[in-house]
């Protein structure tokens, strides 16, 4: 309905954007855009871009990307991009109301057995590029506040120190510093802290029904306008962008776009204010071993979309997943709390329940329901095309069927009860 409704406002005259040669790009860019941060491709270690890129071609050549069934306005659609998630071990990542289940990084304590030994080393390397890109996204916000506690200082608008320090709890007459000990510091690296990276790989030449972009003219979207989900409250979201030498697989024929706008041949970034028809947008072009980070709470004010370019791309997501109810120890904590309830007579054998008391019963009921439909069945439906990377997540969820079987046995035992109670 947002959409329709500022589609009518527009009439047919698209908005304004600017990309990186119009004259007013910087200005907008600080003004309007000043927590993202673009990191050219230079400016990272070449040899990581060489262990990265070659991590995301062995996965692709593996046939480790998969393209997910989601839930879109009622219809369940495949995206058009193929996407792998990797992360910490026995995390998952919920969008479009479809689980992900990480494939695991190396982790010191974990035995992971990957198919094959470039897997191995894939997962190793997005692991490097994910402690990097953590290091610098903290870098990142502590040079904001800084800059944002000299801002104050220098306006003297006591009502905004007083907001600030309230909000990044600074404390009165002390400006942070790269390395302080503080909660400021504290709170900055837990919103750093990626957990998972969401990998995407996008091939124009496969994308048929690339939409164009419907506000500003910015020519065809591989992704739409939107915000990234489930993620910690003002968390970062870091993303290196690789499109691939030598894949060409358009023409400049099929795409369309005003001649003072973006590049058609380079993938952009496009940004805007989310549901605003007043500040332009931006389209910032990427080129192979860019990265980009959107910063504090970008990804909530703010709304993204990636324009197509010619040539095949990857991007790695990282991101710090709100996976307080998307864990193995959560689920596997609540199974325990319902299992509680189950009591077996140590002599005969005899399965029986210990409360039949209705909120007892009730939760119990729900939890074997999250179990199910929420672990479950997304596992067997589309989680198990991962064993192509490694069988890590097999043993935990075939655990996690067997304490669902005595789950069905507690609702048999309800429903035994019940029926006793009506004769």
């Amino acid at each position: 309905l947002q959409k329709q409704k500022l589609l009518k406002e527009l009439g047919d005259k698209p908005l304004q954007y600017f990309t990186p040669k119009d004259a007013e790009f910087q200005h907008l860019w600080k003004t309007h855009y000043s927590k993202l941060l673009f990191k050219e491709a230079n400016k990272t270690p070449h040899d990581l871009h060489e262990q990265v890129q070659s991590a995301l071609l062995a996965l692709l050549d593996h046939g480790c990307f998969f393209q997910d069934l989601v839930r879109m306005k009622g219809k369940d659609i495949f995206t058009p991009i193929s996407r792998l998630l990797i992360g910490i071990p026995g995390c998952t990542y919920k969008y479009l109301n479809t689980r992900l289940f990480a494939i695991p990084w190396p982790t010191s304590g974990k035995v992971v057995r990957y198919s094959d030994d470039q897997i191995f080393k894939a997962c190793q390397a997005l692991l490097k590029l994910n402690d990097y890109l953590c290091t610098e996204t903290v870098k990142a916000l502590q040079e904001q506040s800084l800059a944002q506690a000299k801002e104050v200082e220098v306006t003297e608008k006591a009502a905004t120190l007083s907001m600030l320090q309230d909000s990044v709890g600074f404390t009165k007459g002390r400006s942070p510093v790269v390395g302080d000990q503080t909660n400021c510091s504290f709170e900055l690296e837990n919103r750093a802290s990626f957990n998972v990276t969401l990998l995407n790989y996008m091939d124009p030449l496969k994308m048929v029904h690339l939409k164009d972009e419907p506000y500003f003219g910015m020519g065809k979207m591989a992704v739409s306008w939107h915000h990234d989900e489930n993620l910690v409250e003002r968390s970062t979201v870091a993303v290196y962008s690789y499109s691939c030498k030598g894949r060409q697989s358009k023409t400049h024929s099929d795409f369309t776009v005003r001649n003072e706008g973006r590049d058609p041949v380079l993938w952009h970034v496009g940004l805007k204010r989310a549901w605003d028809i007043q500040t332009p947008g931006l389209a910032v072009p990427l080129l192979p071993g860019d990265c980009y980070f959107m910063l504090d709470d970008l990804n909530m004010t703010h709304q993204h979309c990636v324009l197509a370019g010619l040539q095949p791309r990857f991007s790695s997501t990282h991101r710090v997943a709100e996976c307080s109810t998307g864990t193995l120890n959560y689920i596997f904590g609540r199974c325990q709390i319902a299992l509680n309830n189950l009591r077996k007579d140590p002599s005969s054998g005899t399965l029986s329940l210990a409360s039949f008391d209705l909120p007892v019963l009730k939760q119990t009921e729900e939890i074997h329901n999250e179990v199910e439909f929420e672990w479950l069945r997304q596992f067997w439906f589309q989680g198990k095309r991962y064993g192509i990377c490694s069988d890590w997540w097999y043993e935990p969820m075939a655990k996690m069927e067997d304490l669902w079987r005595e789950m069905e046995i507690m609702v048999y035992l309800k429903k035994k009860k019940k029926e006793k109670k009506q004769e």
